[in-house]
């Protein structure tokens, strides 16, 4: 095993994450305007509808027409349009947003906003939204630590800015002007997690969730192993939604298992690598005693070696080889066995070769014989939502017998409707122990 780590966004684990939300993104004129395009991409991708508010030095950076392809809506420039004006547009776009975005927020902008003007359309929007606001720096390193700036930022933040407003990075790095520090905008992958952060429900605040992913590989000599074909995407997807939703996540990362939110922004993600069984069992027994909730998506290899061959084996020293195997213990049983007072919450995966009613009856009698809260039954066989698919469509049976069945849908959406259904179900004395201590 290694050790803890965090890892940065991948932009396949935001798909959906942003169905029905309004967003407005506003474009302020830094050299870092450029990354807003790859920016309302992303949040396009994950399902928001984008209006994109540009101020006039922006548009000498980057054109409408640029925002308005990605976008596929019209974009705002003007505060005293007489088209959208007549409409009174600024305060439309303020009240329509559940989310506005400033990506560059240069230091002339954050003055400007500390300062509480409204003398363009985007300091007008941000003046009249209720909606929370995020903010994005982008600047030059001296401009970015000049206590001019640090206050005027320090003010939005806090009391000045209504509790609504918060802010995620800069980067640290080589930057346009040629000098090397903080300044460089986040990567807009980053500012879309943070997003997707502050738009979660937040059921899962201060609850302290495990999840394993991946699969186990256990080593046959020293360079073949036995394991499987899972990619731990629904592990990853069930750990970054179960992050937006305020938990604090342990992720036990298998082989190949993707990146998930963590960097720079509100999603914060422990990842604990694992290969084999044993690893991943060490690392259960650490993480569960204090877990509101352990979801078990792992595919653990159910067999090992009972010898691992030193070196590599090689076909010329023998007509054949034989392997004997022997069973590597129950985890799933062994997590169940180890809970005391109903906690965790304990989540189990039933990966089925063919679907249906037999596919039920089985993940049923997993659920009974493990011990668990719920156990969530997939057909693996099936076209599309198989190891290693974008997609998956599950059947969630539950120890009081309640049954819920969630259709295809991406691995990230599949993730958020579980967790709508599991959030509820924690127990309620380590909800609130945990929110106390979180406070």
């Amino acid at each position: 095993m290694s050790d803890p780590a965090t890892s940065e966004t991948s932009p396949a684990s935001l798909d959906g994450t942003l169905a029905t939300r309004r967003i407005v993104l506003g474009i302020t004129g830094g050299i870092a305007a450029y990354k807003a395009a790859e920016l309302c991409r992303l949040l396009v991708k994950a399902g928001a509808t984008v209006r994109v508010v540009m101020t006039e030095a922006a548009t000498r950076f980057i054109t409408p027409l640029t925002l308005q392809t990605l976008s596929g809506a019209p974009v705002s420039t003007d505060l005293f349009d007489s088209g959208s004006e007549a409409e009174i547009g600024h305060i439309r776009l303020a009240d329509e947003a559940d989310l506005l975005i400033v990506a560059p927020a240069t230091a002339d902008a954050i003055a400007r906003l500390a300062a509480g003007m409204a003398n363009d359309l985007l300091t007008a929007v941000v003046l009249a939204t209720r909606a929370p606001v995020l903010l994005a720096p982008a600047m030059n390193v001296n401009m970015w630590e000049n206590p001019l700036t640090q206050a005027n930022l320090e003010r939005l933040l806090g009391a000045g800015g209504g509790g609504r407003i918060t802010s995620v990075g800069p980067d640290q790095g080589p930057l346009a002007c040629g000098w090397i520090g903080a300044g460089r905008l986040i990567e807009p992958v980053e500012i879309a997690a943070a997003a997707i952060r502050l738009l979660a429900p937040g059921d899962l605040d201060g609850q302290r969730v495990v999840v394993t992913a991946g699969p186990t590989r256990e080593p046959v000599d020293d360079v073949r192993f036995l394991g499987n074909r899972s990619s731990g995407k629904m592990g990853a997807a069930l750990a970054a939604s179960a992050a937006a939703r305020g938990a604090r996540v342990t992720l036990l990362a298998g082989p190949g298992t993707p990146a998930i939110p963590g960097r720079g922004g509100p999603i914060e993600i422990e990842r604990i690598e694992v290969e084999t069984a044993a690893d991943l069992e060490r690392a259960l027994a650490t993480a569960t005693p204090s877990a509101d909730a352990v979801v078990m998506t792992a595919a653990v290899a159910d067999f090992r070696p009972r010898t691992r061959a030193s070196g590599k084996l090689s076909r010329r020293a023998a007509t054949g080889v034989a392997l004997e195997l022997t069973p590597v213990p129950d985890l799933l049983a062994g997590v169940a066995r180890a809970r005391q007072n109903g906690r965790p919450f304990l989540i189990g995966f039933a990966a089925e070769i063919g679907g249906g009613a037999a596919m039920e009856t089985r993940a049923a009698d997993k659920l009974r014989d493990k011990g668990c809260d719920a156990i969530v039954a997939n057909d693996v066989s099936a076209a599309g939502i198989g190891f290693g698919a974008d997609d998956n469509a599950v059947t969630v049976l539950f120890a009081d017998g309640a049954r819920v069945a969630i259709p295809r849908a991406s691995k990230r959406e599949v993730a958020d409707q579980l967790w709508h259904l599991f959030a509820p179900r924690l127990p309620p004395k380590a909800k609130g122990k945990e929110t106390a201590g979180h406070a």
